[in-house]
């Protein structure tokens, strides 16, 4: 028999949960496939994201919410709980924070493989590697990644401006529309500095984003990996060298002497904070696939991470490309532009202020001008905030 207490746990969390909203991600996942993950940073919404499913479909079968670091897996196994909830008619399991459960791909994968009629969707950490845990679920669970919040989702999500999402083609065609909305700058300053993660209207914001930067660091890499603690306290030291330079062009045998590790493990590091959300690495062409290049500029993850890093104090121009990296890899590949500061397809973009010029890409087919501080572009200029539209 299932724990009564996991049902009052699930009432309990979806009584605090907004309907109103719902993140990009919501709609293209399969819900129904036999078995789905869903991977990310922490705070970006994947927990409400899968009770909101629920509070939408309740009444289509029965559903059970747990998360995996719950008191009552302390002493029960999750493929118990499996057992128990299907034998009682049970259709649909969410089980929120699986990495979190020692055994979670073991245990997923027999869950899977005894129970066809059950739909299993779980989330994980943006570290979370479906190949390599103790089994491969890679066969099995179709898996989506989600990042924090657009500026497009932003503006929906806290002050009611709606607008869909655009194409980049649409994007540099000036197509961006926004009903209600006449003056983006205020709002675009706004979401920079916090509006990536959907928390970001509760009190102490700061504290919080400190507080994800310390348990993606210690505890959800360094669990992934394997790590020491004084691994961890490397991340960090890490983390901290590339806030101040980002973005940086990564060199092995500094950042090695700098936090006292092998030349060797640099790469993996810079990969595990990669994963996590915490950076983003900008790569060539060379790799020939998309995130296999040679890696030539080591950003901070996303615009709200590099201002809580930099004390509040980014540097402007650091801070631009940054939001445009963030905001164009989740549908475009973004690679390293040698004559400028980014490729994706055809498009070479220079990204600056309001009086950069044409100068730098005058002479590069399809260059595009994205400058800060304006409204409204025409040709090839397109203001920087219509980027955020995009997802």
């Amino acid at each position: 028999m299932v724990d009564l207490s996991l049902y009052a746990y699930m009432e309990e969390m979806m009584s605090q949960i907004p309907t109103a909203f719902y993140r990009y991600k919501y709609h293209e996942i399969a819900w129904n496939s036999r078995m789905t993950g869903i991977t990310g940073p922490r705070g970006v919404g994947k927990s409400t994201m899968l009770l909101q499913y629920i509070a939408k479909h309740r009444g289509e079968g029965t559903h059970l919410y747990v998360s995996a670091d719950h008191i009552y897996f302390t002493n029960h196994k999750l493929v118990d709980l499996a057992d128990d909830f299907v034998k009682e008619g049970g259709t649909h399991l969410y089980i929120d924070e699986a990495h979190k459960y020692k055994n979670w791909s073991k245990e997923l994968k027999q869950i899977y493989d005894v129970h066809p009629a059950l739909h299993v969707v779980f989330t994980g950490s943006s570290v979370l590697d479906i190949q390599k845990g103790e089994a491969d679920l890679s066969r099995r669970a179709l898996m989506y990644h989600m990042q924090g919040l657009s500026f497009r989702e932003y503006l929906e999500m806290f002050h009611q401006l709606v607008s869909p999402a655009y194409t980049l083609d649409d994007i540099l065609a000036h197509r961006v529309s926004v009903p209600g909305l006449l003056h983006p700058l205020p709002f675009f300053r706004e979401y920079l500095a916090r509006g990536y993660y959907p928390f970001s209207v509760e009190d102490g914001f700061e504290l919080r984003m400190n507080q994800i930067i310390t348990q993606t660091i210690e505890s959800d890499i360094s669990q992934y990996a394997d790590m020491k603690a004084s691994t961890a306290r490397k991340l960090k030291q890490m983390l901290a060298i590339v806030s101040r330079l980002a973005p940086y062009k990564p060199n092995m045998d500094n950042l090695s002497k700098e936090i006292g590790a092998s030349r060797n493990s640099i790469p993996d590091y810079l990969i595990y904070l990669e994963k996590a959300g915490m950076i983003g690495q900008l790569r060539d062409d060379t790799g020939g696939m998309r995130g296999l290049g040679k890696v030539e500029k080591v950003y901070i993850d996303n615009s709200n991470l590099m201002t809580v890093l930099a004390g509040g104090n980014p540097d402007i121009g650091n801070l631009r490309e940054t939001f445009f990296y963030n905001q164009m890899r989740v549908n475009n590949d973004v690679i390293a532009s040698k004559e400028s500061d980014f490729v994706i397809g055809n498009y070479t973009f220079e990204v600056g202020g309001a009086k950069k010029g044409k100068k730098q890409i005058e002479n590069v087919p399809h260059g595009i001008v994205v400058k800060d501080d304006i409204e409204f572009g025409h040709g090839m200029v397109v203001p920087l905030w219509q980027f955020g539209f995009n997802y």
